[in-house]
């Protein structure tokens, strides 16, 4: 694919729908609510729900996302995401923030409690990156350690990869703008975002809703 092809259909990526899988259930995230982002008409990534492995290694894994619908059911993970159990846990606990630039230059550390209750907002549309902090990495495994252990990750890696997870939680209209990292996947959990991306991939990432999401890093 040439270049300008590949940032067109990245972008496209970004914005693409992805339900929960209780569609209909926010987790008293205010899903739909002010400040959400409109969806654009058509998505060009592909679907599939009945991928085999050596179908994903073939015809994705290096070469172009693809949503990934129904390898695993996260529905226990989803309900502990909720707004209110994440509050009752994890509330008082030290959270970083990082500004939503490429780059993530700046770090805040803050209650968890406070970051949903005072900056988990909808973003201004004419903000910069560097002026929005949101929650995603910088995760503490050990003190969030009961929440991780119900998640299970995409069935599929590849070959001579482990995973590391990055936990976030944005509000409409954050993200990140173009860069590339390596392979993995992004599930949301509550929102609206995008699953699976190759190897040094260029895309930009915009959340539509308030989001809560976890990336299987490949490394």
């Amino acid at each position: 694919m040439a270049p300008g092809s590949r940032l067109l259909a990245l972008w496209a990526l970004a914005a693409l729908v992805l339900p929960s899988s209780g569609e209909d259930d926010d987790g008293g995230w205010r899903r739909g609510g002010p400040g959400a982002v409109a969806e654009e008409e058509r998505c060009t990534v592909e679907r599939r729900a009945d991928l085999t492995y050596a179908e994903f290694v073939q015809h994705y894994a290096f070469v172009r996302p693809v949503i990934l619908q129904g390898l695993t059911d996260n529905s226990r993970f989803q309900a502990l995401c909720s707004r209110e159990r994440l509050l009752a846990s994890f509330g008082d606990r030290v959270v970083r923030l990082s500004t939503a630039n490429t780059y993530s230059y700046q770090k805040v550390d803050l209650p968890f409690q406070e970051y949903v209750e005072q900056l988990l907002h909808p973003q201004d549309p004419t903000s910069l990156g560097n002026d929005t902090l949101y929650f995603f990495g910088d995760n503490n495994f050990t003190e969030w350690a009961s929440l991780f252990r119900h998640y299970s990750p995409p069935p599929f890696g590849l070959p001579g990869t482990s995973p590391a997870y990055s936990f976030g939680i944005a509000g409409a209209g954050s993200g990140v703008p173009f860069h590339w990292h390596g392979p993995g996947y992004s599930e949301v959990m509550y929102g609206r975002k995008v699953l699976y991306f190759p190897d040094r991939w260029w895309h930009a990432t915009l959340n539509l809703d308030t989001s809560v999401f976890i990336s299987t890093f490949l490394g």
